[in-house]
């Protein structure tokens, strides 16, 4: 049986005393909403945090409405209510089938859309036990100076998991943060790093407190897909988002982003000289999927076949396409 270690659990009342514990107790302090992932990355020993404040009574961070043209999202909004929600499949189709996705039913009635842009990296040789990770030596991002996916100890290449964060980033989402010392926004776009050890520009004293999503331009179109192993519960072994503005039905802008092949999603590049101007044909479908296949290169960060993976992408970016094409032609009928 996996155990927890001894902590003590904080539930401050408002966001400003949130804020105050963690900034008071640095390094020994983390924020749980949902813990679907912090929980059994407790019990395997990779976090060990001496206190944990707990964010979903917070009222500050709760609620989800339209205000300056905009969607905005409490991040304490669970994952459910966020697949559900009249508003977020109105204005963010895309977003509420990311957040649909996740996990099985019983993680996303606790799981947060804060949670989820928070999301931990994930490898092969970091999600294990103790024991299990003793025996190999440790790895780079926890405990060790090697990583056994790159063999060398200069870069951690963990994985990029999470659901959402391609979706938003396709529909021009911003993220908002607070610590003590104030507010911050950032585009979700400019959230995440290439780095599998820390891989957004949180600080260690902010929490995320809402998302907001520009309401969308008349053509537009969104959707995501996604691969894993087991369709009612695995993390993504390739995540596709895409979105289109469309006249009709010929592409005016085009915007692809591919996740969990590496530390950060990836937007694809040089996607305008292939579709602007033009429809969805066969041809252009096939142009986009060759780009995606060329600049998509995944590594052994995940306990499935690198090269089977990066032939799933064409496949994939075909079908996002497809529903795309499917929509921009029944709204010009």
């Amino acid at each position: 049986m996996l155990r927890l270690h001894s902590y003590a659990y904080e539930r401050p009342e408002s966001l400003e005393e949130a804020l105050r514990i963690i900034a008071a107790n640095p390094g020994s302090a983390m924020p749980i909403a949902g813990g679907t992932d912090l929980m059994p990355n407790m019990k395997h020993q990779l976090f060990t945090p001496k206190r944990l404040v707990a964010l979903r009574q917070i009222p500050e961070l709760h609620g989800i409405h339209v205000e300056n043209n905009e969607l905005v999202i409490g991040a304490a909004e669970t994952l459910t209510t966020l697949s559900r929600h009249p508003l977020v499949r109105k204005h963010a189709p895309s977003l509420a089938r990311a957040a649909g996705l996740v996990a099985g039913p019983q993680l996303r009635n606790m799981g947060t859309i804060g949670g989820n842009l928070c999301l931990d990296t994930r490898c092969t040789y970091y999600n294990q036990t103790y024991f299990w990770r003793e025996a190999l030596g440790f790895c780079l991002k926890k405990d060790g100076d090697v990583c056994h996916v790159t063999k060398v100890g200069k870069k951690c290449v963990a994985a990029h998991s999470a659901d959402t964060p391609p979706a938003l980033m396709t529909i021009g989402g911003v993220v908002d943060l607070a610590s003590v010392e104030g507010e911050r926004s950032l585009p979700v776009s400019e959230f995440f790093v290439a780095d599998g050890m820390e891989n957004t520009l949180r600080g260690w004293n902010e929490l995320v407190t809402r998302v907001r999503v520009p309401l969308p331009k008349p053509g537009t179109r969104a959707t995501y897909v996604k691969l894993r192993q087991r369709a009612s519960i695995d993390f993504p072994l390739l995540s596709i988002a895409v979105a289109g503005d469309f006249e009709g039905d010929v592409v005016q802008d085009l915007r692809i982003v591919v996740s969990a092949l590496g530390s950060r999603p990836r937007q694809l590049s040089g996607l305008e000289k292939i579709v602007a101007g033009q429809r969805l044909t066969d041809e252009v479908v096939d142009a986009v999927a060759e780009r995606a296949f060329a600049q998509c290169h995944p590594l052994e960060n995940i306990i499935v076949d690198p090269e089977w993976r990066r032939a799933m992408v064409p496949v994939y970016v075909k079908r996002a396409l497809a529903e795309l094409r499917g929509a921009s032609q029944e709204a010009a009928a």
